[in-house]
């Protein structure tokens, strides 16, 4: 017989007891037995034999035993309240502590209930302790309406003029997010004792009201360390610390509270330092501390990655016997994360008796921080349970550490698991599809947003604006970008980086006045894609006024990528000399992307000697890099000069250097297909090779050679058409023609520089299928359609 049958059957059968002249309970037997009780069955005999005595008819005797029931924890709410119910002749006293026992339990909405089934029943049992009670469930539950509802009873009943119900009145509005309301609760009080005063600057702490509180504080008739601990916090959260230090130094008794809300202040502030400095000098008072002042001294340690402090913390926590405290654990394992000592955090993790959530989020994320993925999926695949943090930080890291592929793959698992995905979660993936050039991918994911109505935001809008442009499709970016509410300086930005680097320079120019017009102030990365915009169509003079305008209008200090967009918008135009004179000048020690920028309008200028020169140079500084190797061992074959191509290529050899291999990747039906130059390990190979005959044939009916020169090796001119012929976007581009259904463009990532070649027959070919063809590789896309491309021959 379950517990509720044995308490309905008990009670039924004590309706017709007639209860003998001699009883064996009594009210001091019942004091003296719930004294002694320590767990429920213990607590069923008592029970029992109060029904069986009729002693439950007292209604004393009963509110004595409904109060046992509900402060002891080991008998269930639901069983109380079976019990409650089944009392006759229920008093005030009765109401309430069932009333309570539903708030305390956190079920604050089976009060409301049993509320509104007194006053349907018609019986009233109220008195000044109950709308305090309900009306702090309302709190609890954050029920406004509710609340309103009970307030309305307030005035009804008479009750408006008791203090206690003020205060809990005030309280509630207050949490409800009604600081008005609860103001006006205030004002119209007759009573206020210091509670209602407090509650009122709590009301305001809350809302983040500074002003309001500080007025409300100077008024206050008696100043308790209540009151200034809150006004501590609530200038220290909205970042006003001095005036925070300065009432903490008035108050003159302090307590911990006090402490700890501005070591708090100054940690939420960013002055971590201070925080720190503020703790040291609270334990050299002799003031003792508590676990929550550690935790925010722990936090300051962990942004300060100062492991040498957050061990003496540790120390300290281990001393004052706090350690297992799953707060401050959690804690410690997230701070020697951060400084780097992850098995200092394993070591933790591994002991920990009480290990929660956040205890196997924050070890994820300490071996995601130190690059341990593989223990941290690992970890991940162990858990009892995860939330969206879980997911988030495990997909955050594959993204972060360029594992794009699994990126998606876990994304895909997190759905199959029904978590709904925060804003960390669709920026990674979204910037995993980006990478991948899964254009289709990310669409879903758009359509997903929308679908679930999640707000697009400044960060997840502008990633997806980014991810559109970096596939090619701009009516998409551009769509997102007019749809969303917040813009801020990146989402313009990506706008003008996302025309320049799809050809539509002007577009690019356009937007970036349209910007100025909006009031949007232009910062370091609006400039470098202007500048970038202005080095893809060779606009010099462009570039210059806007290089210029940039110091002159902005105040903005040039830095290494401006110089380095100027420089190869004047190597590009054939400007050598002046763009290395750029170098020569600029005020900070040219980078790789800046050198190989000027080498490489060497070779395309045929500027040999300045190149040769240069590339000299460029490897004795950095003689692991490939790209400078690659670049003045083409220079050497340009002139035919194999001797020097064979000593470059032994110095490649020597120094451990090897060249990166082209790479082509596409999507098709959803999976992301690569392809390296020369590659015949696709399992659609045969396919591919047809196809590499087909678009061969038809190119040569439209007049196409293959451009030999390209192929920069000492080989015949047959070795080099092969070799031309299975560079790893052509093969993507023949895998596309079948596996891919126009009017789709193909859209193929490549990783280096597309050839003059592959260029070349890139245009003949989107006139040849009549399908479109885009191209990015690691500078800028290449839309072909007709037999044209974007770029204009501009490259």
């Amino acid at each position: 017989m379950s517990l509720g049958k044995l308490v309905s059957c008990a009670i039924k059968s004590s309706l017709n007891y007639k209860p003998n002249s001699r009883t064996t309970i009594t009210l001091s037997d019942l004091d003296t037995l719930f004294s002694q009780c320590q767990n429920l069955n213990f607590f069923n005999q008592v029970l029992c034999q109060t029904i069986c005595t009729g002693l439950i008819n007292d209604a004393y005797a009963a509110s004595r035993i409904l109060k046992f029931s509900t402060d002891s924890t080991f008998v269930h709410i639901d069983y109380s309240h079976k019990i409650f119910a089944n009392i006759q002749n229920s008093n005030g006293f009765i109401w309430n502590t069932m009333f309570r026992a539903f708030v305390q339990r956190n079920r604050p909405r089976d009060s409301m209930f049993l509320y509104k089934s007194m006053i349907n029943d018609g019986l009233l049992c109220i008195d000044n302790y109950t709308y305090p009670i309900l009306i702090q469930g309302c709190s609890v539950g954050f029920y406004e309406f509710e609340g309103r509802e009970l307030h309305g009873h307030v005035v009804k009943m008479g009750f408006e003029g008791d203090v206690y119900v003020v205060n809990n009145l005030i309280n509630m509005y207050s949490v409800c997010g009604r600081v008005g309301d609860a103001r006006k609760v205030f004002d119209e009080s007759p009573l206020r004792d210091l509670v209602s005063w407090n509650s009122m600057l709590a009301g305001y702490v809350l809302g983040g009201c500074v002003e309001e509180a500080k007025l409300l504080y100077t008024m206050m008739p008696r100043r308790n360390v209540i009151a200034s601990n809150s006004m501590i916090v609530l200038l220290g959260k909205c970042g006003r610390v001095s005036e925070a230090r300065q009432l903490f130094n008035d108050i003159e008794e302090k307590d911990l509270v006090s402490w700890t809300a501005l070591i708090s202040g100054y940690e939420q502030s960013l002055m971590y330092e201070e925080a720190f400095d503020l703790f040291l000098t609270m334990y050299n008072d002799g003031i003792s501390v508590d676990e929550v002042v550690i935790v925010a001294v722990l936090s300051a340690c962990s942004h300060l990655s100062s492991i040498r402090t957050g061990e003496l913390v540790h120390s300290l926590a281990v001393k004052v016997g706090f350690e297992t405290y799953v707060n401050l654990q959690n804690a410690l394992i997230h701070m020697y994360s951060i400084c780097g000592d992850v098995f200092s955090a394993k070591k933790l993790f591994n002991t920990g008796r009480y290990l929660d959530l956040i205890s196997w989020n924050s070890m994820i994320s300490g071996y995601i921080k130190c690059g341990m993925l593989e223990n941290a999926r690992e970890l991940f695949d162990k858990m009892p349970e995860k939330d969206v943090v879980s997911w988030s930080s495990m997909i955050s890291g594959y993204a972060q550490f360029d594992k794009f592929s699994e990126t998606l793959a876990l994304f895909h698992e997190m759905q199959c698991a029904g978590v709904k995905p925060d804003e960390t979660t669709l920026v990674s993936v979204v910037s995993a599809c980006t990478q991948l050039a899964a254009l289709e991918q990310g669409k879903w994911l758009d359509a997903y947003i929308r679908k679930n109505g999640l707000k697009v935001n400044t960060i997840l809008g502008t990633t997806l604006i980014n991810m559109y442009m970096k596939c090619g499709s701009v009516e998409n970016a551009v769509e997102v970008f007019e749809g969303m509410e917040e813009k801020g300086v990146s989402s313009w930005n990506a706008l003008i980086l996302g025309f320049a680097i799809n050809g539509q320079v002007e577009k690019s120019l356009e937007t970036f006045e349209e910007m100025k017009k909006c009031r949007v102030a232009p910062n370091e990365i609006t400039f470098v894609a202007v500048l970038g915009a202005c080095r893809h169509m060779g606009l010099v003079e462009e570039g210059r006024r806007y290089f210029d305008s940039m110091v002159n209008e902005y105040n903005i200090e040039p830095n290494i990528k401006h110089y380095g967009c100027l420089v190869d918008l004047l190597g590009r135009s054939g400007l050598v000399k002046e763009a290395e004179e750029v170098i020569n000048t600029m005020p900070m020690a040219p980078d790789v992307a800046t050198w190989g920028a000027l080498i490489g309008a060497c070779k395309k200028h045929g500027d040999k000697e300045t190149g040769e020169r240069i590339g000299r140079k460029l490897i004795q500084l950095e003689p692991e890099h490939d790209g400078f190797h690659v670049l003045l061992s083409n220079i050497y074959a340009s002139k035919g000069n194999w001797e020097n191509v064979m000593e470059i290529r032994g110095m490649m050899s020597q120094h451990g250097v090897v060249k990166t291999p082209g790479c082509s990747v596409i999507e098709a039906d959803g999976v992301v297909h690569e392809f390296l130059a020369g590659d015949k390990s696709h399992p659609r190979m045969e396919e591919i090779d047809g196809m590499l005959a087909e678009m061969g044939r038809r190119l040569k009916r439209l007049g196409y050679t293959p451009g030999v020169g390209e192929v920069l090796l000492d080989i015949d001119e047959e070795e080099k058409e092969t070799n031309l012929s299975r560079h790893s976007e052509k093969l993507a581009i023949a895998f596309g023609l079948f596996a891919t259904s126009g009017p789709a463009p193909i859209r193929i990532i490549k990783n280096l520089r597309i050839c003059g070649d592959c260029h070349a027959a890139a245009k003949l070919v989107s006139e040849a299928f009549d399908r479109e063809i885009v191209i990015r590789d690691r500078h800028r896309f290449h839309h072909f359609k007709h037999g044209s491309c974007s770029c204009m021959e501009y490259w």
